[in-house]
């Protein structure tokens, strides 16, 4: 009964996609699936974030930074010219794995990038590398001094990506290519693969939310618990506070790079804008509107929320909107959206469904 309950919204969730699907082609609106998949991408940090914010009790407000290492490091390797350093080892040796990729420019000339796939590994590994460097010191704040050290993070790499040449500087780097993840199925934005592409994108939030569900409810999941409840009280019982804040950090890192990455190559290009600090708040409201120890109600509102935003319904005000629903949660609703009279409706009519069964 419990693996059931556990499991049965995942299956909702997976009915869910496919219905939008069917529908939008339905009736005619099948552009819808752009900016869902983009949605899918976004809520993929959001729930990441979630797992560090609800469960651990750490906040974090330099999340855009992990998102721009995965994406830009994606972009990097798979659009600038190695030619010049083909006869390096390390270069070498991925040519015998074949995971690099040889063409010619529009001039004739030769070019030689890096693997998409080995691309991904490298920036998401990267990521969790800096998480983990970043994380050592930085974990051991608490409260508002652990918010202002992430968001010193968060600029730090928005300040390198708009300053260094390889990066793009203020234009970013476009024309990155599509990342092919099997033979007939490419991350790319084609509006011919415009429906392969929102499968790819809410499998991927399929299999983030199976992870991050289990882990909630296993060992691991009731230490970080314990340890947003009170840290003191979690060492006493023998929790490894340092490690298990540190793995949830590099854990929530890592969900933000693959999403950097993934949307990276779907869009074909990134800017500094995706490090800025306001997305790194903009991922903080999110999570505080769907409550801080939700998965569910972080996924729903970062689908929603972004959604709307990339359809254009906030305008230029696009930022305000979103640091002012932070404002309103934390005045209003502490707890999430969930724990208005709405929510508690709703969740009352859950229990009472649960009793009946």
């Amino acid at each position: 009964m419990e693996t059931a309950r556990r499991y049965a919204p995942l299956l909702a969730l997976a009915l869910v996609v496919v219905a939008v699907q069917v529908l939008t082609a339905r009736t005619g609106t099948a552009f819808y699936l752009t900016q869902l998949t983009m949605a899918g991408y976004y809520a993929l940090v959001i729930i990441g974030l979630c797992t560090l914010m609800g469960y651990a009790g750490q906040i974090s407000l330099g999340h855009a930074g992990f998102f721009a290492i995965g994406g830009y490091l994606a972009a990097g390797l798979t659009t600038h010219n190695l030619i010049a350093f083909q006869g390096h080892a390390v270069l070498q040796l991925l040519g015998r794995w074949g995971l690099l990729v040889a063409s010619e420019d529009m001039f004739g000339d030769k070019f030689l990038t890096v693997h998409p796939w080995a691309a991904c590994v490298t920036a998401v590994l990267t990521a969790a590398l800096v998480a983990l460097v970043i994380g050592l010191p930085v974990l051991k704040l608490k409260g508002h001094y652990l918010a202002m050290a992430t968001l010193g993070f968060g600029t730090i790499i928005y300040r390198v990506v708009l300053a260094t040449a390889y990066f793009g500087q203020a234009d970013g780097i476009s024309e990155v290519p599509g990342f092919t993840l099997l033979p007939g199925i490419t991350v790319s934005g084609s509006l011919d693969a415009r429906v392969t592409n929102y499968y790819i994108a809410w499998g991927l939030i399929l299999f983030g939310m199976l992870l991050l569900v289990n882990l909630v409810h296993s060992r691991v999941g009731r230490s970080l618990r314990a340890i947003h409840a009170s840290e003191e009280a979690a060492a006493a019982s023998g929790v490894n506070v340092a490690g298990a804040k540190l793995g949830v950090f590099v854990l929530s890192a890592v969900f933000a790079a693959l999403a950097g990455v993934f949307l990276t190559h779907y869009n074909g290009g990134i800017g500094p804008s995706e490090a800025g600090v306001m997305k790194s708040v903009r991922y903080v409201a999110i999570v505080a509107a769907g409550g801080m120890a939700n998965l569910w109600g972080a996924l729903v509102t970062g689908a929603v929320l972004n959604f709307l935003s990339m359809r254009g319904l906030f305008g230029s005000y696009d930022d305000a909107v979103f640091g002012a629903v932070l404002i309103a949660i934390m005045l209003f609703a502490p707890q999430g959206l969930l724990r208005l009279p709405v929510g508690r409706l709703f969740r009352r009519a859950r229990g009472s469904s649960s009793e009946v069964a």
